[in-house]
């Protein structure tokens, strides 16, 4: 029996993915707009509708996915709307799951594949319809290509039977079906006949070369409703008699409060109620003022008397935080994630060594949209208004809190006002559904303000770093050795958000440190975790955000060791990796490369700094152009290269690329999240300070053709930009800045 059952799990391991075009509940018509599979409808009316599964927080995925599915369908690209995906496995993200292993890209082992194969067939079946890990246009590629490619074909079957010619003369083009005998109609005109045809099994996709939308700078599809202020975010939801729900947490971090007795607070006209909250999905407990206008929540709950019992992190403070992660880079016995040659023996038959230890603050989110979310519970059914990156796991919540079945549940998918990560949390959205509980048959809207939202996030983690490089007496490269220590982020999320155990090693740990091209010869990367009472989660970028900081400052350190120019060292370390080094050079030629500082125009001094970096999928190298004024930092300009694979949108990667800095440079320049005695010390943007207008360079973003399958966008912009500034701050002050924010020791001019 046993046997038998083995036998089926690994013939199913080897079996393709199953298909992602037609959902297990076909997608319902709507009047004059049928379905053609799970992705597009076409409309009598001409207009082409894209079912979205993503979340729009910014990054244009409804733009780039409408694009890839309307090449592949010769749609106009004004005829091109979306509307919402339904709860259903086609949606769900395999990429994200499948760049989650902790393999090395330049692996190419047929445990890897294995591994990838099982991974994307699993997440096909139990996954998530996430949007995050920059891994939108990756993972929908090939089936948004597939749809499009499938309702062309059944448009052209639909003219042929009508017209009696043969389906290979007809063409398509821009919406317009076409014979050479002048027979000619459009997507409307044929829709509900080609939608009663046979869907192809294999349908034909194009080359690169017949692309006609992909590859082009076509507007945002959101753009013009931002602009007039017709777009909706979730803070924007408003369904009659609608309550506002602002929430205040305890102070300390996990923190609970004595028995508090609502029937104590005199009552106050428009105040509906008050809601003790209990810990939800990683929340800490808190109170909720339900009033006819979030001024009058926010005013109320500021003048309520609570007395805080204190939690989980009681008098934890920074240096506690930095001696348990001391301790464990000393341990020297993490988890080995990369491992080349002898490190240890190369190092002690080098000529010299460099040491330096790096490290790095806790940070906040800080979306611009804070958090919220609205609830109407009545009559045993939910209406959610939601601005998350998780909508099934999001309407799972819900369901779970008010103790419903999931398909009770009807979720509105908002756009997002930014996220960076904050939104594949649910704890906001299970306070929305108890409190809604509390308020059932009146919708609620749960609000935070920005002082709970940076003192109650998920912070990216702390992390410290040891590096130790050995040179021969030709100042050559001959070991590299790195240790790190933080807290892992994926245990906290899966069990938070899934009450699962983490299984294996954390990758996001140490990513960016242990799989980058660089050819050491000897090397050891690895990375302990430890175990603290902050919350953590995923960030921009996540691992990545530190871990290239401290491996691009060192390596610029290890090259002014041996005497070399930056750009020079590393490039003798990509002789087996032509595409990096191409970018990296491309990033060099637009900058005018300079090793020494120079005098600017305007009279200030300046200096270059580099860094290259590989995370989701894409190359990334930038150079920073850098002064000193009355001691602190000023970027004037970023030239940024990128290799991406196929480029769907250029003006979509240049504008990730810009945000990418200005979110890295904020990191960089002023971000830290400070404890004492368990209480997160920021409050607002006057203690959180983000990059201003005045602050931002300008920033250059040169694409490197390709024709490879798409990689990540969003994120992979914003780890390069801190060491770059950190190196051109060397040049200009002498001094190796090995901790962020960047602060020099003494005013330099």
């Amino acid at each position: 029996m046993l046997g038998g059952v083995g036998a089926l799990v690994v013939g199913w391991s080897v079996l393709p993915a199953r298909q992602r075009l037609l959902p297990e509940t076909p997608l319902a018509d709507s009047p004059g707009q049928p379905a053609f599979n799970g992705w597009v409808r076409i409309g009598a009316d001409d207009t082409v509708t894209v079912v979205m599964s993503r979340s729009e927080m910014g990054q244009g995925v409804y733009t780039a996915l409408s694009m890839v599915l309307a090449d592949e369908l010769d749609a106009h690209r004004d005829q091109v709307r979306t509307e919402q995906a339904p709860i259903d496995r086609i949606y769900n993200n395999l990429a994200v799951a499948v760049d989650g292993l902790p393999f090395h890209p330049d692996s190419q082992t047929s445990l890897k594949h294995a591994a990838q194969h099982l991974t994307a067939k699993t997440m096909r079946e139990i996954g998530l319809m996430m949007t995050g890990g920059s891994s939108s246009i990756k993972d929908l590629w090939l089936p948004m290509r597939q749809a499009g490619a499938s309702a062309r074909a059944m448009l052209v079957e639909a003219a042929a039977s009508q017209w009696q010619v043969p389906a290979e003369q007809i063409q398509v083009k821009e919406g317009v079906l076409s014979h050479p005998s002048g027979k000619s109609a459009r997507f409307g005109e044929l829709a509900a006949l080609a939608a009663q045809q046979a869907r192809p099994g294999n349908p034909k996709l194009k080359t690169a070369e017949q692309f006609t939308l992909i590859g082009q700078s076509v507007a945002r599809i959101e753009g013009t409703s931002k602009v007039d202020g017709s777009a909706l975010f979730g803070i924007d939801a408003r369904p009659p008699g609608l309550l506002y729900a602002v929430v205040g947490m305890n102070p300390e971090v996990g923190g609970t409060f004595q028995i508090f007795d609502e029937t104590q607070i005199k009552p106050i006209p428009g105040v509906t109620r008050i809601v003790t909250l209990p810990e939800l999905y990683g929340s800490t407990t808190g109170i909720a003022v339900v009033a006819k206008s979030s001024y009058l929540s926010m005013k109320v709950l500021r003048q309520l008397a609570v007395e805080w019992c204190p939690g989980k992190a009681n008098n934890l403070s920074d240096s506690h935080i930095r001696n348990a992660m001391d301790i464990a880079l000393e341990s020297n016995n993490g988890f080995t994630y990369f491992s080349n040659g002898d490190a240890d023996q190369a190092l002690t038959a080098s000529a010299s060594l460099v040491k330096a230890d790096y490290s790095v603050p806790y940070l906040a989110h800080a979306p611009m949209e804070p958090p919220n979310c609205t609830v109407w519970f009545k009559e045993g059914r939910a209406e959610v208004w939601a601005a998350t990156q998780i909508p099934d796991l999001a309407r799972h919540v819900v369901a779970q809190v008010l103790g419903i079945a999931d398909d009770k549940v009807q979720l509105h998918l908002m756009l997002i006002g930014s996220s960076f990560g904050r939104r594949l949390e649910m704890d906001f959205i299970a306070q929305a559904a108890f409190i809604a509980k509390a308020c059932e048959g009146t919708p609620v809207q749960a609000l935070w303000d920005r002082s709970q939202d940076l003192q109650h996030d998920f912070y990216r983690p702390a992390c410290v770093s040891r590096f130790t490089a050995g040179l021969d007496d030709k100042g050559h490269l001959k070991a590299w050795k790195n240790a790190s220590a933080s807290q892992a982020v994926l245990p906290q999320v899966l069990g938070r958000l899934l009450g699962l155990p983490s299984a294996g090693p954390d990758k996001t740990t140490a990513e960016g440190a242990y799989d980058q091209p660089y050819e050491w010869p000897n090397a050891s990367v690895t990375h302990s975790a430890i175990d603290l009472p902050v919350p953590v989660g995923f960030w921009r970028s996540v691992g990545h955000s530190h871990q290239a900081f401290f491996k691009e400052s060192f390596i610029d350190e290890v090259a002014h060791a041996a005497k070399q120019d930056p750009l020079a060292f590393r490039l003798s370390l990509l002789q087996k990796h032509p595409r990096h080094a191409r970018v990296l050079q491309l990033a060099a030629d637009k900058s005018g490369w300079k090793t020494t500082s120079y005098k600017h125009a305007d009279g200030s001094l300046r200096a270059m700094g580099m860094a290259l970096h590989e995370s989701f999928g894409s190359i990334v190298a930038q150079v920073a152009e850098v002064s000193v004024k009355d001691g602190k930092p000023q970027v004037h300009k970023v030239w940024c290269a990128i290799d991406c694979g196929t480029a769907v949108n250029p003006d979509l990667i240049a504008q990730q690329m810009e945000g990418a800095v200005a979110f890295g440079l904020s990191a960089a320049l002023y971000g830290q999240i400070n404890l004492d005695k368990g209480r997160v010390q920021q409050s607002n943007f006057h203690n959180y300070p983000v990059l201003r207008l005045p602050q931002m360079p300008v920033v250059e973003t040169f694409i490197v053709a390709s024709d490879a399958h798409p990689q990540g966008v969003g994120e992979p912009g914003t780890p390069p930009i801190a060491p770059a500034v950190a190196n051109a701050l060397y040049i200009l002050s002498g001094q190796r800045l090995r901790s962020l924010p960047l602060t020099l020791a003494a005013a330099q001019s």
